[in-house]
């Protein structure tokens, strides 16, 4: 007990010398400061605004169930008989009351106060960050939590039905790190756990690590509170606690994605009946013996909101049912530090960020085989944090001092300013794959996204295309028409070029970003990013003008040889299907990406041969475009223009594409580790380049 108290008041002394150090910042995180706050009010504002604006039946849909007009509360009969309550009774009684209270003015204060609730727990969790913690961090780590938390999706879900699960997460930060009376923190704990039962592992957690007394009256108070219900509503405890097993059943289908439990996954995976249940038995009671000591070695190594977000994640994987809304502590487990190399520390947090903030569909394609990821990825990230992300102690060597990142020397610029960015440094060392697919994945669905969201009525686009048609004719150009009625009528050539449109526009630049990734790293840095400021800026184009392609021109005589004949009688026939802006034809990115690679393949390739091959591309895809009535040659001209400004603008960040053999030499060589032992990190200078890359870590 007394080895618990003297840990504890280590880490508060930690909190203590972490503040005085943030008072003593220097001004240059002022700005960056009140940005982060500007942020956080605005993501608020938001909020607000989209659960208010909602119409009354769509906004706030649990709550509206629980003490609406006809609502469950309401009723006299069981709080169950509807399937639509899903608390516990004790939750029931807590609400009760409120069903007195106006509903307009209750949705607004329910939704104020939720919001009040995120921002006391992202306090909260920015106080508990495992010392030592920079006085940079200390003074941003609030504002970051607040609007990580807002935008998560546990907490979206939960301000839209109005749910109570961001209640008893906050209670268990608080008890364990503001309040210091034993007693008080269990009181909280055990109130948690009345309104989610399976909270009672923290109670658990207590007692491995030390704070018996804690644990106790966390118990105790949970058994009161219920008993208080068995007391208040036998009937209806007796239907949750026995008939529903302590809630499963209750809501949604338990099979439904919703359900990011190790039994919704079970029975999602086709298991069921007593089948089911036993091996959902048997995975809990291993994640719960590994994950809680897990959380106890944390707990002794001071890391406690490390701690408490691994038991948070053992209690996702174990509840027989854990709705969206009850999945806060998934990102939690972000304050873990994973990896020994600095350019590996942030795939831990962006894998955490990216999963509990977009859904499923967003960070894997829709491919069949990856189905029982994407519709579990929730619960593979909870279960990753409570069994097996490799989180570092803070003895580790490479807590402070992760291995550096090795930079290319800066090389010569033709204008002064450049580069523009003193971050933006070339980098030697590969990228970590799995952040670089999930930085793939994502900006290639925002750019969908976007791209589908840059719709324009049907008049304007085709008043665009009148207008390129114009041009063309003008300019002695618009071959459109001719070859794509000679490619028609030979049907060979006008498969190849359909089969060529179709497939090549993905399979070429995937390809040749997979062979830089593995072969030439330093070189697939800046090619990566050169086609990405090229795509962002063909977003511009799809959005500030709007273009009909040749085959949704009426009037012309254009075959649209891949989708088939299109019928002008109807308004909508330029959509096709729902997932695609079909007005996106200027710049054209088919052209542009193709460009992309022949440019890439002839500065890069080693062989001759491959120099013309990568020639090649690019020519058959303007044959392809033109051949289908994809595209008018201008749009391949504005392709060609932004995969220039794309280069130009990589060039302009990052100075000239220089790689001396020295520098290659030096990219061949293994970094050196750090050392072995904290005292010799601090015995060792770093120089001050590798300092900046080890704490940007």
């Amino acid at each position: 007990m007394e080895r618990w108290e003297g840990r504890r008041s280590v880490v508060n002394a930690d909190h203590s010398v972490r503040g005085d150090a943030a008072a003593d910042t220097g001004a240059g995180a002022g700005p960056a400061r009140v940005l982060l706050w500007l942020v956080v009010a605005v993501l608020a504002v938001r909020q607000v605004a989209v659960v208010l604006r909602q119409p009354p039946g769509e906004r706030l849909l649990d709550l509206e169930t629980w003490i609406g007009e006809n609502g469950v509360l309401h009723m006299t009969g069981s709080l169950y008989d509807s399937g639509r309550f899903t608390g516990t009774p004790f939750a029931g009684l807590v609400l009760k009351p409120l069903t007195a209270t106006a509903q307009q003015t209750l949705g607004v204060a329910w939704t104020f106060g939720s919001l009040l609730l995120v921002v006391a727990l992202g306090l909260v969790a920015a106080k508990a960050l495992p010392a030592p913690v920079g006085p940079r961090t200390a003074l941003l780590a609030a504002p970051v939590a607040i609007s990580l938390v807002m935008l998560s999706l546990p907490v979206r879900n939960a301000l839209h039905l109005g749910q109570t699960s961001i209640l008893p997460v906050l209670l268990v930060l608080l008890a364990w790190f503001v309040v210091r009376d034993h007693r008080a923190a269990g009181v909280l704990v055990g109130i948690a756990a009345a309104f989610q039962p399976v909270l009672v592992l923290f109670a658990a957690l207590l007692w491995l690590t030390g704070r018996r007394q804690a644990s106790v009256s966390a118990g105790a108070t949970f058994a009161l509170a219920t008993a208080i219900a068995w007391a208040a509503a036998p009937k209806d405890s007796w239907t949750y606690w026995v008939h529903h097993l302590a809630g499963a059943g209750l809501g949604e289908r338990p099979d439904s994605l919703a359900n990011q439990s190790l039994h919704g996954a079970l029975l999602r995976l086709g298991l069921e009946g007593p089948l089911e249940i036993a091996l959902f038995l048997a995975l809990s009671v291993a994640v719960v013996v590994l994950g809680l000591r897990r959380a106890v070695r944390y707990a002794e190594d001071g890391q406690l909101l490390l701690a408490v977000a691994v038991t948070g994640c053992v209690v996702v994987g174990v509840s027989p049912t854990a709705w969206q809304h009850q999945l806060l502590w998934v990102l939690l487990a972000v304050v873990g530090k994973v990896g020994k190399r600095a350019s590996d520390r942030l795939v831990w947090p962006s894998v955490v960020v990216l999963a509990v903030t977009l859904p499923g569909t967003m960070l894997l394609p829709n491919i069949e085989a990856l189905f029982p990821v994407r519709d579990n990825i929730l619960l593979l990230a909870a279960l990753g944090a409570a069994c097996l992300a490799p989180f570092l102690p803070r003895t580790s060597p490479y807590w402070q001092h992760p291995v550096p990142t090795d930079y290319a020397k800066p090389v010569a610029a033709r204008w002064r300013r450049v580069p523009l960015l003193p971050f933006w440094r070339r980098v030697f060392t590969r990228p970590n794959l799995l952040l670089e697919l999930l930085l793939i994945r994502v900006v290639y669905d925002a750019y969908a996204q976007v791209r589908l969201a840059a719709r324009a009525g049907r008049p304007l686009a085709e008043e665009h295309g009148r207008q390129i048609h114009a041009i063309e004719q003008w300019l002695h150009i618009d071959i459109e028409h001719w070859v794509n009625h000679t490619v028609v009528k030979i049907d060979w050539l006008r498969e190849f070029f359909d089969y060529y449109y179709s497939t090549f526009h993905f399979i070429v630049p995937l390809t040749i970003l997979g062979v830089l990734y593995v072969r030439r790293p330093a070189d697939y840095r800046w090619v990566r990013s050169s086609i990405g400021f090229a795509t962002l800026l063909a977003l511009v184009g799809f959005w500030l003008y709007p273009l009909a392609p040749p085959r949704l021109m009426p009037g012309l005589g254009f075959i649209d040889t891949v989708h088939g004949v299109q019928d002008f009688a109807k308004p909508d026939y330029g959509t096709l299907t729902t997932v695609t802006n079909q007005y996106a034809a200027m710049p054209s990115l088919h052209f542009g990406w193709s460009l992309w690679c022949g440019v890439v393949i002839v500065m890069l390739a080693p062989k001759l041969w491959m120099k013309a091959l990568g020639l090649l591309h690019p020519l058959f895809t303007i044959a392809a475009i033109v051949a289908t009535a994809n595209h008018w040659v201008l749009d391949a001209v504005g392709g060609a223009l932004v995969v220039a400004l794309g280069f130009g603008l990589t060039y302009v960040l990052s100075g000239p594409r220089k790689l001396v053999d020295e520098e290659r030499e030096a990219a061949a060589e293994p970094a050196e580790p750090p050392p072995t032992a904290p005292a010799a990190a601090e015995a060792e200078p770093v120089p001050a380049g590798k300092q900046e890359a080890a704490h940007s870590g």
